[in-house]
């Protein structure tokens, strides 16, 4: 192992103390598991911001640790799904500043996991990763809550939603198609049956 690997080792296993006797974590609003001994894979646990479609939702990341840290930030992804502006619906990428160019090495995964969790409560449609999202978050915004909502309950385990949006799907799904699929079309079509339809006869 290099010198500069080992920075990010001692980084690491300090910042990962740090999160385990943090305020947060022993009020489960965020949490951090090794994925294996060198530190260089983590998985993160945040919980759906008050207040917000997430709320009572807890999402799972996959963060890498690259050997340049803390110069360069972590690589994070959600893995659990999740419909927000700035989060990718397919592959769980995000679009934070502080993951890209406002990465600054004073930032330790405390902060990192606070941000992501502040970025359910606040999105940025202006700076999307998920452009279909971002345009129903801006042109129907209670449908976007709905719809989150809905990807709440069904990935992240909070509380039931919508009966109407479980219908629909309910009905796609008996008709022979993938639960998450369904899901993915309706969001994106408007929760029309018909046009979420055709597009999981076209895929």
């Amino acid at each position: 192992m290099n010198s500069m690997a080992n920075i990010a080792v001692q980084r690491i296993k300090r910042e990962f103390k740090e999160v385990l006797k943090s305020e947060e974590t022993s009020k489960n609003q965020i949490k951090v598991d090794l994925v294996d001994e060198n530190f260089t894979e983590l998985k993160g646990e945040i919980a759906g911001p008050p207040d917000t479609p997430y709320e009572g939702g807890r999402y799972q990341l996959e963060i890498k640790i690259p050997e340049t840290y803390p110069f360069n930030p972590p690589k994070v992804r959600f893995i659990t799904k999740i419909w927000h502006p700035n989060i990718s619906s397919v592959t769980g990428a995000i679009c934070l500043d502080i993951l890209k160019d406002q990465w600054a090495a004073a930032m330790t995964l405390r902060t990192v996991l606070l941000s992501l969790q502040a970025l359910l409560a606040a999105a940025e449609p202006d700076d999307p990763q998920d452009a279909v999202v971002a345009n129903q978050y801006k042109q129907n915004p209670e449908m976007f809550k709905q719809t989150a909502r809905l990807w709440s309950h069904v990935y992240a385990g909070a509380p039931v939603s919508s009966p109407d949006y479980t219908r629909k799907i309910d009905k796609l799904c008996a008709m022979g198609f993938d639960k998450n699929a369904v899901i993915v079309a309706l969001s994106s079509k408007s929760w029309d049956v018909e046009t979420a339809t055709e597009l999981l006869l076209s895929n």
